[in-house]
C-alpha cells in the first residue's frame, strides 16, 4: 500500500534518517507544497521510502531541488528495506503523481554516480538523461 506523509509530524516521517543517499536534506525541505515523501507499507511496516521534489526543470544539483514548480517530478532519493520493494514503490508513487498533479510531464531523478543506481534506474526502465558533475538523470517515460 502507498502511503504519503502529510507533515513532518507524521510518525511515518522518522524514516528520512534512513536515508542513505541524501541525509544531509534537511527534514522540512521533504514534506510541503513542492515535495512529497511515499512510504510503500505491508500493513504497517515499511517496505520502501522514496522523496519527490516538484520543480519546473530538471534539476542537476541537490541545491535545485529548491526551484519548485508544477512539470518535473524528480525523485531524489530511494531506499528499500525489502528486495524489490523501490520498484513497487517508484511505480506506485508515479501513479499517484499523475492521479493528483496533472500538470506533471516529467518523471526524472536526481541520482548517485553509482553502477548500483544505473542498474536500479535501466533495470526499471528508465533511460539516462544525462551525466552531472555529481549526479546522473534519469529518465521515466
Amino acid at each position: 500500500m502507498l502511503y504519503r506523509i502529510e507533515n513532518t509530524q507524521d510518525p511515518l516521517f522518522d524514516l528520512v534518517k534512513d536515508d542513505p543517499v541524501r541525509p544531509a536534506i534537511p527534514r522540512d525541505l521533504r514534506t510541503h507544497e513542492y515535495a512529497d515523501t511515499f512510504v510503500l507499507l505491508d500493513g504497517t511496516r515499511p517496505r520502501a521510502v522514496t522523496c519527490v521534489a516538484y520543480l519546473d526543470q530538471v534539476p542537476r544539483t541537490e541545491r535545485e531541488l529548491g526551484i519548485h514548480g508544477r512539470q518535473v517530478a524528480a525523485f531524489y532519493t530511494i531506499w528499500s528495506y525489502d528486495a524489490g520493494a523501490g520498484r513497487e514503490l517508484i511505480q506506485q508513487a508515479q501513479l499517484w503523481i499523475k492521479q493528483n498533479h496533472n500538470s506533471i510531464t516529467r518523471y526524472v531523478t536526481l541520482s548517485p554516480k553509482t553502477e548500483m543506481a544505473r542498474r536500479f534506474h535501466h533495470k526499471n526502465g528508465a533511460v539516462t538523461l544525462s551525466d552531472n558533475d555529481d549526479t546522473v538523470n534519469y529518465e521515466y517515460r
